[in-house]
């Protein structure tokens, strides 16, 4: 389990991490969400003893990363796949790193085939594509098997192939019962991986919780629904006290059920030709929990 208790981390004036607790459980998927500049990959460091915490406590079953002997065999990270010696060839890097943490050289060959590059082990590092570099940061990552894994943008640059690998690389991870943390602004691809997010802004705790209770708690689903009698449904539904929306041939019924509306509809003798709940999705609710945290946001696209 990975501890964050009461962690701040201050550049001056300014506060990149502020006052976060919160802990990343083993056997799930954890997403980390939060705007451009929320304290990320500064979180992701000082867990990683890369950066010095102004005050608080980031542990990995309950010691500091400077604590741990052999720390690659506990904790694997991708935080930048640029950082390699673009003139050592792709197994000898990993021949490097795992010298580092006494791993047997028969794990490379694992993990070479493992992340898709067996057949690239010869050629430099500084001449593989974005993707290619990010397959072999999962490697360095997963060489010494450690049972906590950190992912910073692990899909940065993959074709849709990989990034389903990526996927089922995380979950079958975490399924494993390992702690597996990944940053992404991907949100649709977070839906589909996370099964828990950490949610921050400005440093600062948003949410940490379960995917589906984040997306629940930005409110129930919206439900539309067709009928010839739409005058009719729409006094039915207003006089019930539900929020309602006319739009063409339609009604959007805001934090309602189908069971609801149906229910409504039949007790008047109203028919409906169609009723359909519309989930709020993850970013949806990401972007309504993180309005106020955004320091960075682009203006009018387009002069008018």
């Amino acid at each position: 389990m990975i501890k964050l208790s009461s962690l701040t981390k201050t550049y001056g004036a300014t506060r990149a991490v502020d006052d976060l607790t919160c802990t990343i459980e083993p056997g799930v998927v954890t997403g980390f969400l939060g705007p451009n500049g929320a304290g990320k990959t500064t979180t992701m460091r000082i867990i990683l003893g890369l950066d010095h915490p102004t005050s608080g406590t980031a542990t990995i079953g309950g010691k500091a990363y400077r604590q741990l002997t052999e720390p690659l065999r506990s904790v694997g990270a991708l935080l930048d796949a640029r950082q390699v010696h673009p003139n050592r060839s792709v197994r000898n890097h990993l021949r490097w790193i795992a010298a580092t943490n006494r791993i047997p050289a028969g794990r490379i060959d694992e993990v070479l085939d493992m992340v898709g590059l067996t057949a690239v082990a010869g050629a430099r590092a500084g001449t593989l594509s974005l993707g290619m570099s990010q397959r072999l940061g999962i490697a360095a990552a997963l060489i010494g098997d450690p049972p906590v894994l950190l992912f910073d943008e692990p899909v940065n640059g993959l074709d849709p192939e990989g990034i389903h690998w990526v996927r089922t690389l995380m979950r079958t991870l975490a399924g494993e019962g390992r702690t597996v943390l990944v940053s992404s602004h991907l949100l649709s691809e977070m839906a589909n991986t996370a099964d828990r997010l950490v949610v921050i802004g400005r440093g600062k705790l948003i949410a940490s919780t379960t995917v589906t209770e984040f997306i629940g708690s930005s409110g129930r689903a919206t439900v539309w629904v067709r009928s010839p009698q739409l005058g009719r449904l729409r006094e039915v539904l207003s006089a019930s006290g539900l929020s309602v929306t006319a739009e063409p041939e339609a009604l959007a019924v805001h934090e309602a059920t189908t069971d609801a509306v149906g229910e409504l509809a039949a007790r008047h003798s109203i028919t409906l030709h169609e009723l359909r709940a519309e989930q709020v999705s993850l970013e949806q609710a990401y972007l309504s929990s993180t309005d106020d945290a955004t320091d960075y946001r682009g203006g009018r696209p387009w002069p008018s």
